[in-house]
């Protein structure tokens, strides 16, 4: 095979680095089969290039790609899905390596690994995914820079030297089209990411989710406010309503449950200045979003539901960024109709028993809706009720009788759903609402960070002229807990975050570690404001904010304009007054030399050697064939020749060069043309 149709060595090992480089960020969501075939491909790349086995066989490669597809199949189910997807591209990539013998092959894996880097954002557009992608992107770029270098058999770190610089003289163009070039609707419909596990809230509660749910510290959603932020004991983040109660699991009312006149929020009347927010929010694969009571959205995509929450046209699949403004003071469903009061009051038609006469004896002596409120929340508060992250097992029937008489152990869905319960069975309408209490205010940025552990439910109640109001039974249990936060409340407990030993928030103690991790919460905000949320909208007022009112004709001028300033900017740094490689006194001359020779029609051929170059020269100058032979003789002499034999006199002939050279000035009326 030619030379310069081998894979070279250095390139070998830069495209093995990129093979591990490039699976790594896609590692905790591929089966361990794939990672193992990556471990196979390698070696046996390896043994091939060492010479102790061959390329496989064209019957091997189809039972290999068959095997590829069918353990897809097997791991997810289906052909039809990102992870799926994204799987069967990796397996393409190591199926690659195994038969890479030309340089046309390298070819088609590295630009198959530049596409490779482009599916993690597919799952994540955060940070660090972006700068792991800029990292693989150089290495692959490596790879490339070392194909187009044969023969070079050993490891050089250099190569990586190269992409750098020229990713870096990319930079200002990319920049460029981030900001100006139109950004339009997507023109094809990526398949969703099925098999992604759900993070967040769930459409249906259960005793013991939620409390599951606080022992994750990942981020639900930050929220930064136009002006101050709310005390954090007001932050009641609702995302869900459930209304029905079935097995003991409650669970919302979808669309089509409602009757076909109440599947549309009435309007309400409203007075002052709303809360104004933005809340960016992070992959759930669920429609629901969040937002504080009365929350209304002008966002494209984000609708409003019957019972003031914000939903979302289709699952949030990537970091969604919308405004919402909230009224807190508002009342909402001041008139109830039959079948919403039907729905809210209902309960199954057996089960906790002693439950339903406990309610029922604490509505006779109360006197009124709000003084049985009163009274529940003061029997949570007086009796022996632990606030825990560590509930006992319920049955399925009698939950709430044993919750409420036996365990009195429970995390923020125990107290609602017992107190709802309670509500319904003396005749209140009641239900069960889910979402987010507090979160952490940054104080760098002044953004509110919730976390998956800042999960809580509540209750809302109907009451005459007042509407729904917040009831939040768990603030009789453990003020701390709306107050202060969890990790507070779970203090004595030592339960807050026992099982993420490894997060940052287990030791905010720390001044230098808890102030590193604020700080890059705040670059991520900000990550997500200006570079994943920087849609159409955002770019056209970038436009305005500098060129007034922008028309198409403006912003075709102003992209294009700044596209020709950037190259036009880079062609003078790559053509003016460079050389990539300074040349010696001794190769200047001998480049006089040669264009001398030129002027006659005599032009060196690529790879020439000097020796060849002054026997043509001398057949086409004759009368000058002793000084083209003395000028090629001594040149190598000087280029070739043993440096420590010549090294007493290399001055002395680099100086004869030079006036040989000067001497040399062939006429054309004595070539022979």
């Amino acid at each position: 095979m030619n030379i310069l149709q081998q894979v070279p060595r250095n390139a070998l090992v830069w495209i093995i680095i990129c093979l591990f480089a490039l699976v790594a960020p896609h590692a905790s969501r591929l089966p361990l089969w794939i990672l193992a075939l990556y471990l196979v491909a390698v070696i046996w790349r390896l043994q091939v290039h060492r010479g102790y086995w061959s390329f496989p066989t064209r019957l091997a490669k189809v039972a290999m790609v068959l095997t590829g597809f069918f353990g897809i199949y097997i791991s997810y189910g289906s052909f039809i899905g990102l992870e799926p997807t994204v799987g069967l591209l990796l397996i393409a990539f190591a199926l690659k390596l195994m038969e890479l013998s030309h340089r046309k092959d390298a070819y088609v894996l590295l630009f198959l690994g530049y596409f490779i880097c482009i599916t993690e954002f597919l799952f994540s557009q955060s940070l660090l995914v972006a700068l792991y992608a800029l990292v693989s992107i150089t290495l692959v770029t490596a790879a490339l820079v070392a194909i187009h270098r044969p023969g070079e058999q050993e490891f050089k770190v250099g190569t990586l030297c190269v992409a750098s610089v020229m990713l870096m003289q990319a930079m200002p163009l990319m920049i460029v089209l981030f900001f100006l070039f139109p950004r339009f609707g997507p023109l094809w419909t990526v398949p969703i990411k099925s098999h992604t596990a759900k993070t967040g809230m769930s459409d249906f509660m259960k005793p013991g989710d939620v409390a599951s749910l606080s022992q994750s510290a990942d981020v639900a959603f930050r929220a930064k406010f136009d002006g101050d932020i709310p005390v954090k004991s007001a932050l009641y983040w609702r995302g869900l309503v459930f209304s029905r109660i079935e097995q003991g699991a409650w669970s919302a009312l979808g669309l089509y449950d409602l009757p076909a006149n109440q599947r549309r929020p009435e309007e309400i009347i409203t007075d002052g200045e709303p809360m104004r927010y933005s809340i960016i929010m992070e992959p759930t694969q669920q429609k629901w979003l969040y937002g504080l009571k009365y929350a209304r959205s002008d966002t494209p995509g984000v609708m409003q539901t019957v019972d003031f929450l914000l939903s979302s046209f289709v699952a949030v699949e990537a970091e969604y960024m919308y405004t919402v403004t909230s009224r807190a003071n508002v009342a909402v469903d001041e008139v109830l109709s039959k079948w919403r009061r039907k729905t809210e009051t209902q309960l199954p038609p057996i089960g906790n028993a002693k439950t339903r006469k406990l309610a029922l004896d604490l509505k006779a002596k109360a006197g009124s809706d709000e003084a049985f409120i009163s009274l529940v929340l003061d029997m949570f508060g007086r009796e022996p009720y632990v606030y825990t992250l560590r509930p006992d097992v319920l049955s399925e029937q009698d939950s709430i009788d044993e919750f409420l008489f036996q365990s009195k152990r429970g995390f923020c869905e125990h107290y609602a759903s017992a107190f709802v319960f309670m509500m319904r069975a003396a005749g209140l309408p009641a239900r069960v609402v889910a979402g987010y209490q507090g979160g952490e205010i940054n104080p760098i940025n002044k953004t509110v960070i919730v976390h998956q552990f800042d999960a809580h439910a509540w209750a809302e109640v109907w009451l005459a002229s007042r509407g729904w109001v917040r009831v939040d039974p768990t603030a009789a249990v453990s003020p701390q807990r709306i107050e202060f936060g969890l990790e507070e409340a779970m203090e004595s407990e030592g339960s807050f975050l026992s099982t993420a030993l490894l997060s940052p928030l287990r030791y905010r103690s720390i001044p230098l570690l808890n102030t590193l991790r604020l700080r890059y919460d705040a670059l991520t905000y900000q990550w997500q404001t200006w570079i994943v949320g920087f849609d159409n909208e955002r770019q056209f007022d970038l436009l305005r904010s500098f060129f007034g009112e922008t028309t198409a004709k403006a912003f075709a001028i102003v992209l294009l304009g700044s596209l020709a300033f950037v190259l036009l900017a880079v062609a003078i740094s790559l053509f003016v007054g460079r050389e990539t490689h300074p040349q010696s006194q001794l190769e200047k001359q001998y480049r006089l030399f040669s264009m001398r020779l030129a002027r006659l029609g005599i032009i060196r051929d690529p790879g020439e050697t000097p020796s060849l170059f002054a026997q043509r020269a001398a057949k086409a100058l004759p009368d000058y064939a002793e000084p083209l032979c003395q000028i090629t003789r001594l040149y190598n002499q000087l280029a070739y020749g043993d440096a420590q034999s010549s090294a007493g006199n290399a001055a002395e002939n680099l100086q004869q060069f030079v006036r040989m050279i000067s001497r040399f000035r062939p006429k054309t009326r004595h070539a022979k043309l």
